[in-house]
């Protein structure tokens, strides 16, 4: 396995203040959000293209919606598919949480977060984003357990950046043919040091293009819900965040 399954960390954080600007749309019977870029600048070097946002264990949020705007302030319509299913696990639940039963049964008992229920969600996405917005390229960025979610899902993923991932096996990792960039915390029990050097191995193995950056200082889950009071973990967040910008103007658009 390239990155470990879930666990504690994945569950803290801090939620960021802000309003969001996209709106709320529904693809078939599951959430998502989008944020659309000014018309000027999308019609000219990010025509044709988007970003599919695939969340972690808290699905649309403030945070992640804060970033799907800032990813369109860039330039790119970007939509957040509620991966989780309207189920997001509570911040900071403490310990106790039970993971494993949240993704087997979700918290109503009937609404599982499994591989088959949410590569459709996935799929449901990429879909809508080319029927719907005449999208003809795809790039994705997942966070979390969204990393394992954007690996399943090339070709129609076709650019990829992750941050601090979660339950991604060799085989999905492998199968992602496109460009892919990583953002890794130094301090991360689901993607520690031995995870990040077999995930160059396989990585540089595969021949695609690759970039794995390390983030000292801050802990799994940075790049989405660090506190951003602190001025080390707001510098990480940030760079992270124009990694993947900067990923996505060379390789998508």
């Amino acid at each position: 396995m390239a990155s470990n399954p879930p666990g504690q960390c994945c569950t803290v954080g801090v939620k960021h203040e802000g309003t969001p600007t996209g709106e709320h749309v529904k693809i078939g019977n599951v959430a998502g959000y989008l944020a659309t870029p000014d018309p000027a600048k999308a019609a000219t070097t990010h025509k044709d293209v988007a970003i599919l946002y695939i969340p972690d264990i808290f699905g649309i949020w403030a945070n992640s919606q804060l970033m799907a705007d800032q990813f369109a302030a860039n330039g790119y319509l970007t939509l957040i598919i509620d991966m989780v299913n309207g189920d997001p696990v509570p911040l900071n639940p403490g310990p106790d949480f039970d993971f494993p039963k949240w993704f087997a049964q979700g918290s109503t008992g009937d609404n599982p977060h499994t591989k088959e229920h949410i590569d459709v969600i996935i799929k449901a996405g990429t879909e809508w984003l080319k029927s719907e917005k005449g999208v003809k390229k795809i790039g994705a960025v997942g966070y979390c357990l969204g990393a394992k979610y954007l690996a399943r899902h090339y070709p129609d993923i076709e650019v990829g950046f992750m941050a601090h991932p979660s339950y991604v096996d060799e085989e999905e990792l492998r199968g992602f043919k496109g460009p892919i960039s990583i953002a890794a915390a130094e301090t991360d029990h689901i993607f520690p040091a031995e995870k990040r050097h077999e995930t160059e191995a396989i990585l540089k193995d595969t021949g695609r293009p690759y970039q794995i950056n390390l983030f000292s200082g801050v802990n799994h889950g940075f790049a989405v819900r660090s506190d951003i009071t602190k001025k080390d973990q707001k510098f990480a967040k940030e760079q992270a965040f124009y990694q993947a910008v900067q990923w996505f103007d060379h390789y998508l658009v």
